[in-house]
């Protein structure tokens, strides 16, 4: 697709993937209306670290995904709707389940209202691979059962099948894109690659971690992103769930080694009880089965573990003064 002069509304613009993409749509040459979280600080959460010549160049927009009036406003006169606007942190899901439903249902059910009512071109609906619970068979592909392990993982399953019935209902052209584990530079300390580096950063002698035998599917953010876009431009991503991930399954274990290699530290790896999950909550393997997306889309990931890691180590090293010490599980 050219982006160009397309008119895009990106919602969750202020959290990490949505700040990254809002930065790449708008080097592409989109008009980007970007919805942040409103807050008393006038914040504009992580959008705020985007490169102040594109920042210029957006017209962000303080609001709440959770009132209708807001986002019907917001998406009046868009061609095309990303929608990343959503409560992500685990942990903080077992402790306040109603803000997750409130968010990441209604907040969803208020953007296929408005994308219908004022008829968006494509809507990206953002899922993600929690969805699909601990895998019954790897590589996970499109058709694996949906398991809602935690509370987030339940209200995003919610948002998934709303989406999917605005499709079958009323013919809405809304693809679903289902990213695994994606890092990158500015991502919160809430998330484990930033945890590990930055605790070898203070040159801990050990590394407070949940499990480490977990399975994950770490993916470059700028992989992302490049999936967003390509599922947006595709026509044959209307109606379709589709997965965007390396395809490489490692351990947090093997993470960890792998950031202690690349920054030439060491460190015992220490579990704390702070950031294990309930025992039938944790989500054990997740690994991507991403054909599909290589098949419709042409994408395939294009940065390896190891690079992207370099990468983030190196954003996290500068920005030290970003990241709270001690403060990991949120």
């Amino acid at each position: 697709m050219n982006w160009k002069n397309k008119r895009v509304l990106v919602t969750g613009a202020g959290g990490f993937i949505g700040s990254h993409l809002t930065e790449e749509l708008v080097r592409q040459g989109a008009k980007v209306r970007a919805l942040v979280h409103y807050n008393s600080r006038s914040h504009w959460g992580l959008l705020e670290k985007a490169d102040p010549d594109i920042l210029r160049r957006v017209e962000v927009v303080p609001g709440d995904i959770s009132d209708p009036q807001c986002v019907s406003r917001l998406a009046e006169g868009r061609e095309v709707v990303f929608h990343l606007a959503a409560l992500i942190a685990i942990p903080y899901s077992y402790r306040a389940a109603g803000s997750y439903v409130a968010a990441n249902v209604t907040g969803t059910l208020n953007v296929l209202e408005a994308c219908r009512r004022h008829k968006v071109r494509k809507l990206v609906h953002t899922s993600t691979s929690e969805a699909y619970g601990t895998a019954l068979y790897v590589p996970i592909d499109e058709k694996h059962p949906l398991q809602g392990q935690s509370p987030y993982a339940a209200t995003k399953i919610g948002a998934d099948h709303l989406a999917d019935s605005y499709f079958r209902s009323f013919g809405l052209p809304v693809a679903i894109i289902r990213p695994f584990n994606t890092f990158g530079p500015r991502q919160s300390a809430r998330a484990v690659i930033p945890t590990i580096i930055t605790q070898l950063l203070e040159e801990r002698p050990s590394l407070e971690l949940g499990s480490v035998s977990p399975v994950r599917d770490f993916n470059y953010v700028a992989d992302t992103v490049a999936g967003f876009l390509a599922v947006a431009a595709a026509p044959e991503s209307v109606g379709e769930v589709i997965n965007i991930g390396s395809g490489r399954g490692v351990t947090i274990a093997q993470t960890a080694q792998a950031i202690m290699k690349l920054m030439g530290r060491k460190a015992r790896i220490a579990q704390t009880r702070a950031r294990v999950r309930p025992r039938r909550s944790e989500v054990m393997r997740l690994v991507c089965g991403n054909r599909k997306a290589r098949r419709l889309l042409g994408w395939k990931p294009r940065w390896s573990l190891e690079e992207g890691l370099a990468r983030t180590i190196d954003y996290l090293a500068q920005h030290r003064s970003d990241y709270k010490a001690g403060i990991y599980n949120v």
